[in-house]
């Protein structure tokens, strides 16, 4: 894969000389108490990935008072997930490591798949290799790399941010009171060295797992089922004669199951180790195999192949269970709509299933990517608090959906070969599925944040409600090639991508027309104090970046910004020579208004024309009313 990352921009309030990544301080990060405080806007529970990209998102706003707690006296050092999906480097993107995480990540490329050989069922043969991404749907990589890795990345972002975030450790969640008369509505009890405390909060995050504590708080229900099939994993060191141990495999023999996933470092393998059917009643007596049993059950089920391991890097016993919470904040279903959410939980608290999709750690970073921002945006005083009932009805049905495919996935992993109708229908699935477990299925439907599909022929290739893929394009300043998708940063910002209609720039057209009224009506969502700051808003010509002049394009497309006003020069584009992203994408050749949020999912899909519904949409999410700068009492 090839990155074309944007160039950091660096040097606009004067010449610098550290790391760019380093952020001065600003607001809160300006002398950040190492205690914590007594009153906080956000407090977050949980050091796993969704409350880290959670804690992370909201470090991009220095105003907000943000504290993340975990249990742990310490980082975490061995994390149990460890599949990185195509969506979830995207995001990584956006945050700024993606291409960091994938040069120490094993990069999975193609899955192997074994079998019972027809004419010695006793012994395993490979049948099928299938391509990882054949369908070509992403440029970034499926990886592995090690769950605590994503966590020190994410503890990077916010410790170099300008909130100098870091989290709070040993401090533990015992429970939770509200009071809408306060202005920290939330009372949250908490415990450190054996003492109880209480700390007040505008919301409360729980990303505390699986067992939540606050999920219970809520009298959120989990539904769903366990499957009572149980699985051994192992991460080794080893020595072994099987042909396959650096390549992922899904392995069916008489014996069992083994789903083999090479891990990061170029030794590391994981191998999920198929136990069998446990009984309901033995009060999870299979948690007590050892890992010299998990080991034995391997070679049963690799032969005549053998694995010979000489050091555990850790391993487990677990149970499959399927489950979804029937919400994901604080809100029973009889009052949705009458009162707004205080409390909101996400990861593992409210989904749960098998790890033999690669999805838990991924879906939680989407969780926390998704309710981050909103939370930034009502805290800021830009949204109404009425966003945050979206979170709920947003994320809910991806986990379902996630459960229903999981559910499918891991009975076909855990079924014996003569169980399927076609000899190929393991493979079969894993390569038409390939969109889903990759994190680009998900679509969220119209509602305030989410408009129609009315103009999507417009932009074929950007539907309502699915992530912007990137594409290609050639930036006038210098040439350079740059991934348009690649330049979203996790910032908190609303994209207004304008692909132009056919005259070039310094012509009279709809662009031109489109970028005077985004500049200077009062009904363009970029007008009024601050609003600037909180869009990114590009132009792509339909002609090659050489065909016109930067300094033709609307000054809307090059504002002033740092210190001194410099002019931004990254923000207007032509075509690139080879990958036209007009055709690829099946934009109209009269231009588009794409607008995109700040998780990255397209919002709207509008003429060039439409100032009128633009300025709609805006109002609807982010209302004139609503003035930059901490809102009080939200």
């Amino acid at each position: 894969m090839e990155f074309t990352s944007p160039t950091l921009q660096f040097h606009e309030n004067g010449y610098e000389v550290q790391d760019p990544r380093i952020k001065p301080a600003r607001g809160v990060g300006i002398n950040r108490p190492s205690e914590l405080p007594s009153t906080m806007d956000v407090l977050i529970v949980g050091e796993g990935p969704a409350g880290m990209t959670t804690a992370a998102q909201l470090s991009a706003f220095p105003e907000l008072n943000v504290r993340l707690i975990e249990k742990r006296p310490s980082m975490l050092l061995v994390g149990q997930a460890d599949g990185i999906q195509a969506r979830s480097v995207e995001t990584f993107q956006a945050f700024g490591f993606g291409q960091r995480i994938v040069e120490e990540s094993y990069r999975i490329t193609e899955m192997a798949f074994w079998k019972p050989d027809p004419n010695n069922p006793k012994n395993i043969i490979r049948t099928a290799v299938a391509p990882d991404d054949p369908a070509k749907i992403s440029e970034f990589p499926h990886i592995i790399i090690n769950q605590a890795r994503v966590m020190q990345y994410f503890g990077d972002f916010m410790r170099n941010g300008p909130s100098k975030m870091v989290p709070d450790y040993g401090i533990r969640y015992v429970s939770h009171t509200i009071d809408e008369s306060d202005e920290y509505p939330v009372k949250v009890q908490l415990l450190r060295d054996g003492k109880e405390f209480s700390v007040r909060t505008k919301y409360l995050v729980g990303a505390d797992g699986a067992r939540s504590q606050i999920r219970k708080d809520i009298g959120a229900t989990r539904l769903g089922q366990q499957a009572f099939h149980s699985w051994g994993v192992m991460d080794t060191l080893s020595i072994s004669n099987f042909p396959d141990l650096r390549t992922k495999c899904a392995i069916q023999s008489s014996q069992g199951s083994i789903l083999l996933i090479p891990r990061e470092g170029g030794q590391l393998t994981r191998m999920y180790v198929d136990l069998g059917v446990t009984d309901p009643n033995d009060n999870g007596k299979v948690r007590s195999t050892t890992i010299e049993q998990i080991i034995k059950y391997a070679n049963n089920i690799l032969h005549p192949y053998t694995v010979d391991v000489k050091d555990v890097a850790w391993h487990s016993v677990y149970e499959v269970g399927h489950r979804v919470t029937d919400r994901f904040d604080d809100v029973p279903a009889e009052l949705v709509g009458q009162r707004l959410p205080r409390v909101f939980i996400l990861g593992d608290a409210c989904h749960t299933h098998s790890a033999k999709a690669g999805q838990g750690m991924n879906v939680s970073i989407q969780d926390g990517f998704n309710l981050a921002w909103k939370l930034g945006h009502v805290l800021m005083g830009l949204a109404p608090p009425s966003l945050l009932s979206s979170y709920t009805g947003e994320r809910q049905v991806i986990a379902q959906n996630l459960i229903d495919f999981d559910l499918k996935w891991s009975s076909m992993m855990a079924a014996k070969p003569e169980d399927f109708e076609s000899p190929t229908a393991l493979e079969d699935f894993y390569v038409q599925t390939a969109e889903f477990p990759a994190g680009f299925m998900t679509e969220y439907q119209t509602s305030l944040l989410t408009g129609t599909k009315e103009h999507q022929a417009l932009a074929k290739g950007y539907p309502v409600g699915k992530r912007f893929k990137s594409a290609l394009v050639s930036r006038r300043s210098d040439g350079n090639p740059v991934e348009l998708g690649h330049t979203a940063l996790a910032d908190g910002k609303y994209r207004i991508y304008v692909f132009a209609d056919p005259p070039k720039a310094g012509q009279p057209s709809k662009v031109t027309d489109l970028a005077a009224w985004l500049e200077k009506n009062a009904a363009s969502p970029l007008v009024g104090e601050g609003r600037l700051d909180w869009f990114d808003t590009k132009v792509i010509y339909q002609q090659p970046h050489l065909e016109f002049e930067l300094l033709d394009a609307p000054v809307v497309f090059r504002p002033p910004y740092g210190k001194f006003k410099l002019m931004q020069y990254d923000r207007v584009f032509g075509v690139h020579p080879t990958h036209n992203i007009f055709e690829e994408r099946g934009i109209s050749r009269e231009g588009a208004i794409v607008v995109v949020r700040p998780d990255q999912y397209v919002a709207q899909v509008l003429p060039l024309t439409a100032t009128k519904e633009l300025g709609e949409y805006f109002e609807g999410v982010m209302p004139h009313k609503y003035t930059n700068g901490k809102a009080n009492g939200v």
